[in-house]
Parts: C-alpha cells; structure tokens; sequence
C-alpha cells in the first residue's frame, strides 16, 4: 500500500511492550548468529544484528519501534509524502531522519550507510524498480519484505492475523530480540482471544467493503489484503474476498451488487474520510446499499489498516461497528 492522516492512540500491549520500552531489549550474542530467516520466496542470512536499518512507511516503521529497535535505525522513508505522524509516532521517530519522503532512490539508502531495510513490494518498493533485494545486495544491504506484500512476486495464503505477527517475530529473529517479540506476540493473540470470547458473533458474517480511494473505480482490499483478514476476526466478512489481489481497483457495479452492510473508509491523504463518505452517500447509484442506507461507515487509518501494532484495536473497532444496529 501506499499512502494517513491521524491516528488512534495505541493499545495497552503496544504501548507496555514497545514505544515505552518498559522490557529490557534483549540483545542475541554472538554465538546466535547467523540466523536465517524466510522473507517471501527468499531465505536471508543474517551475521549479525543489523546496525544501520531503515523502514519505509508508518505501519512498518512502527514494528521497528514497538520491538525498541531505534537505536538500531539511521532513519525512515515514504511517511510525510502522503502522511502524517500522530503524537506517538512524532515521539517514537523524534532522533531519527526521515531520508526520503516517499519511496527513496539506492543513492538515499547507501548514502545513509544503510545495512537493512525493511520495505514491502508497494511500500517501498516496485516490482523492476531501482529498489529491490536484488539492487541493493551489492551494496550490503540486506532486506526484509513485509508479508502481506508478497503476493506481488508470487503466491501466498490468504491474508490472516499470522502475517502481522510472523514479520514481528522476523524482525525480532534479525535483530537478536526474539524473547521480545515473542512476548509482544503473544500478547496480541491473548488480547484478540479475551475480545474475541467475550464478543457475541453476529448470525451471518457482516457484508464489508474496503473503500480507501478513488471515484471512478475504487481501489479496495481483496483476499490478500490485511483488512480482509480483520473483518474476519471482528466477525465480518469482506465482500471482495474472492478478488484474487492484495490492495487494487474494482468496478462500482460489484460493490453494488454484492451490498455491503458496512463500508470501511481507509483515511489518509488529502480526501478526508469525511469526504468519502459524502461521495457514498450523494451518488444516486449507490442510493440503495444497505450501508449507506443505513449510515454505517467506519473509519481505520491507514496506520491501522495495513499490517502493524494497530491491528488488534482495529479489530474492535471494526466489532464494534459491526454490532451496531
């Protein structure tokens, strides 16, 4: 993905375990290493904790920071070109550069004497563009992909909550604090567990609709998508869980076919999630979707809605909306 606005404040387990950094970081020693780990189709070795890392966007440089890696970064890209910080993230990135403001060039990364970087196939980079693992090996730059990116160079399952949570456990697994991510992990599920027995699932899963933007054809979240994933565990069910795509454009026709009962507005960028609405809810052709109706829209961030700390609250966010009569 690839473009936020404001966000919610972080959840207990988040702000416990990482931004406050109230765990002591624990560091592998020499003897752990190398460690190998999975990152799409690729197996990359790891010598040694990477000294000199750099994140691109706001949901993965905030993994970086939940598993209190900063002093392990020389910086960040592709937030301020299309986003917003919110107060912790100012906080969390307040030593740090931002060296590029949207996707940066192989000068910006090797001129910040970069070791890592952390970026996924559209956050951060193209598939035959200038960065890659593959342009960047020359340079001793290693590379992590976010999960959920992967279905760009090949096949994957289903999006699920295991994607967020295996790039924690990677980047903890790298960065020699695996005890850290582990507990982190762990602490998610057992939150989504509690919420999830306590809450009353709805009769028949919710008709859900990803709206993040455009107007002609709105570009949504299909299977691969981490959004599809949190309906799913808020009891909903994504309309276009069928569209064999991570993040892409649909035709209006489907979406008012297939009715959602709910609309997920993604807010980032200069059209506010008020302003989607108001489109939804002025077009005639959409006159007679049972979420506009009804008036049931909710808003994720974009922070919340692509993989990262935030998914948890976002998960009952969603429930909570999809209770609502």
């Amino acid at each position: 993905m690839r473009n936020l606005s404001h966000y919610i404040v972080l959840s207990a387990p988040v702000l416990s375990l990482g931004l406050s950094l109230c765990l002591p970081l624990t560091t592998a020693s020499a003897a752990d290493y190398p460690v190998t780990v999975q990152s799409c189709n690729r197996d990359v070795v790891f010598d040694a904790a990477p000294k000199a890392a750099v994140s691109n966007d706001v949901n993965l440089t905030e993994m970086m920071l939940v598993l209190g890696l900063r002093d392990k970064m020389v910086g960040y890209t592709g937030i301020s070109g299309w986003k917003t910080l919110d107060e912790k993230m100012r906080e969390g990135v307040a030593q740090l550069p931002e060296l590029s403001p949207k996707y940066p060039s192989k000068e910006v990364l090797v001129g910040a004497d970069a070791d890592f970087y952390f970026a996924g196939w559209n956050y951060g980079m193209k598939v035959g563009g200038e960065i890659t693992p593959e342009t960047l090996d020359p340079f001793g730059i290693k590379v992590y992909e976010l999960t959920e990116s992967c279905i760009h160079i090949g096949e994957k399952p289903k999006v699920s909550m295991q994607d967020m949570y295996n790039d924690i456990l990677n980047l903890g697994a790298i960065f020699g604090v695996e005890e850290k991510a582990e507990i982190l992990v762990a602490s998610y599920k057992d939150e989504l567990d509690a919420f999830q027995s306590a809450l009353k699932a709805p009769v028949k899963p919710v008709r859900t609709f990803v709206y993040d933007s455009g107007e002609d054809r709105p570009f949504t979240a299909g299977r691969f998508a981490m959004p599809t994933a949190m309906i799913e565990a808020a009891g909903g069910r994504n309309i276009m869980d069928d569209f064999d795509k991570s993040w892409a454009k649909v035709g209006w026709e489907a979406v008012v076919e297939r009715n959602p009962e709910v609309v997920v507005i993604v807010n980032y960028g200069n059209v506010t999630a008020e302003q989607k609405i108001e489109f939804m809810k002025s077009n005639p052709a959409f006159a007679d979707i049972d979420a506009v109706k009804n008036d049931r829209f909710v808003v994720l961030e974009y922070v919340e809605a692509t993989p990262g700390p935030r998914n948890i609250n976002a998960v009952k966010k969603l429930a909570t909306a999809f209770q609502a009569q």
